[in-house]
């Protein structure tokens, strides 16, 4: 535990000393408080008591005075966000080159809701990121409601979580989740899930996942829903109303969208082929080594960003 926090801290702090800041230009419309502010070494805060950490990268052209919106992204289990961060290289310019980018640290490596995470509840969590938003909006210029959130495995699990939750689901314009293990989100549409709106939501996921299987069943921290299941689940709670598919790729991927609440693809999905427990990248990066396995036939940082643009 204590080595854990010790390389959390070492992390944020030399990834921080990369981060260059360039005041000019003028306020935008929605800015948040943190709109001409130089922010030094944030990332450190009390949630519940407990003291928590996240990192962050700017955009290289950052303006103190112009308003961004911004991105969380969730680490899956065993691990921090500084391994997201590399693994789904949702830094480039090519995909946030206008948008600041945070990372959130679980305790101990991962997120509330399977049976293996005891060190912190789903109403901890949940008010964690609440804080870090909250956090970020003090210390950077940000375009108030244009946050949202993307998450691999258990963080894509999470990404559910908050979806789900009624504090949680208000947190983000949009929610985007990779090889999601959604521990807390089985057996129906009406089984605690309570979001306080209609929620945008996507979920890319490979059929060749030994972790998180397509087809749901027990995984590392309990039960999981088939993935065609929790979609249809989410679609009855979006008020969804019709349903498009095309397939992509040579047939490799199955792409499906609906129409909710009156917005087209409000509800997305990614269905990739031969796809293992891994981000989704035409690139090879880590997680696609530990498979093992080479490169995808999309890129999923391109498509969750598209997404959360479209919203």
């Amino acid at each position: 535990m204590a080595l854990r926090a010790v390389f959390i801290l070492i992390a944020t702090f030399l990834h921080l000393a990369l981060a260059a800041l360039h005041p000019q230009s003028t306020l935008t419309t929605r800015a948040s408080s943190g709109c001409g502010k130089t922010a030094i070494l944030p990332g450190l805060l009390s949630s519940s008591g407990i003291l928590r950490s996240y990192t962050y990268h700017l955009p290289a052209s950052y303006d103190l005075n112009k308003a961004y919106p911004v991105v969380l992204g969730f680490h899956g289990s065993s691990s921090i966000g500084v391994f997201f961060e590399v693994d789904t290289k949702l830094d480039d310019a090519r995909y946030s080159g206008n948008k600041i980018m945070v990372y959130p640290n679980g305790i101990d490596g991962s997120w509330a809701g399977p049976s293996y995470h005891t060190e912190s509840t789903v109403r901890d969590d949940v008010q964690f990121v609440a804080d870090v938003v909250a956090d970020v909006e003090r210390n950077f210029c940000v375009e108030e409601g244009r946050i949202f959130g993307v998450g691999m495995s258990n963080g894509g699990g999470f990404i559910g979580t908050l979806a789900c939750d009624p504090v949680g689901s208000k947190i983000f314009r949009a929610y985007a989740a990779h090889s999601g293990a959604f521990y807390t989100d089985i057996n129906g549409p009406n089984n605690g899930c309570a979001p306080a709106k209609v929620v945008p939501i996507l979920e890319i996921h490979g059929t060749s996942d030994k972790t998180v299987k397509y087809e749901g069943g027990m995984g590392e921290g309990g039960l999981e829903p088939p993935i065609s299941s929790w979609l249809e689940w989410w679609a009855q709670r979006n008020k969804c109303t019709s349903k498009s598919e095309e397939t992509l790729n040579d047939g490799k991927v199955l792409h499906q969208s609906w129409t909710c609440d009156g917005k087209v693809g409000l509800l997305q999905h990614y269905k990739v082929k031969d796809l293992g427990h891994c981000w989704a990248d035409t690139e090879i990066n880590f997680s696609q080594r530990t498979v093992p396995q080479g490169p995808s036939v999309i890129r999923a940082s391109e498509i969750v960003m598209k997404f959360f643009d479209s919203m």
